[in-house]
């Protein structure tokens, strides 16, 4: 997949991953377009790049959705990649007295529904300008829980699933390559109540999103996700252990 002269959709592109993405792909001559629910953080996230338009867009609306995709084919046809970044995550254990079921069903809604319909509907856009690509921002969590984020872990397995099938259906027909990223914990505002402190540089992982692009590598496993994934091969306990330090054995 080329990495320069792309118009490039960023979900989620005011801070953290998003940012770095979109700043790493702005230095290569891509334009880019970022989009966040806070229209001031978006602007001044923009007043810090170059070639990048900014919208402010929620993922989660119907209306903002198709708001989005009339802008796009009016104003920026040339699209060619979208990146859906934008996520959501709460923190807690399913023991806890909370609501666990509104928390899933806001996470379900961000992490993994909004990112089909979006996808869906700009399909018919990415088909008519040759090379083409999705990524899905997933997480280490897709392959291995963490019990402290359960429905988070829960939506980016589903997330991780359906990218499966996204990318063997389009390489049927078309030229749209799928990418899955798939970041261990990172050092982000998103990430501070599980010790995001103690992540990787968020840079890294736009970084890890060049290369593949430049070796059409699908399946980006960033840092910690890359052991994890091997773990995992080769004995699922023992990989539910290392994400869930502390827990016993027999809950493995």
């Amino acid at each position: 997949m080329k990495t320069s002269g792309n118009t490039i959709l960023v979900t989620g592109g005011s801070a953290g991953i998003g940012f770095e993405i979109a700043k790493a792909f702005s230095e290569k001559d891509n334009h880019v377009i970022i989009t966040g629910r806070n229209e001031e953080r978006l602007r001044n996230a923009a007043s810090k790049l170059k070639n990048v338009t900014p919208i402010a867009f929620d993922v989660t609306s119907t209306d903002d959705v198709a708001r989005l995709v009339k802008i796009l084919q009016t104003d920026f046809p040339s699209l060619n990649v979208v990146i859906n970044n934008a996520g959501k995550a709460s923190y807690y254990g399913l023991d806890e007295n909370v609501d666990a079921y509104t928390n899933a069903e806001e996470e379900i809604l961000t992490n993994y529904l909004s990112i089909i319909r979006l996808n869906q509907e700009l399909l018919p856009l990415l088909k008519t300008n040759g090379e083409a690509a999705i990524v899905n921002v997933s997480s280490i969590a897709a392959f291995v829980p963490n019990h402290v984020i359960p429905t988070y872990a829960a939506s980016k397995a589903a997330l991780h699933s359906y990218t499966k099938s996204l990318r063997i259906t389009l390489a049927k027909a078309t030229d749209i390559k799928v990418f899955e990223l798939m970041p261990p914990l990172v050092n982000t505002e998103f990430s501070t109540e599980i010790g995001g402190e103690n992540g990787i540089p968020p840079k890294e992982v736009a970084d890890d999103l060049i290369g593949a692009f430049e070796n059409d590598t699908y399946e980006i496993h960033v840092g910690r996700t890359a052991q994890l994934f091997q773990l995992f091969l080769q004995s699922p306990s023992d990989a539910l252990l290392a994400m869930n330090p502390g827990i016993q054995e027999k809950a493995a």
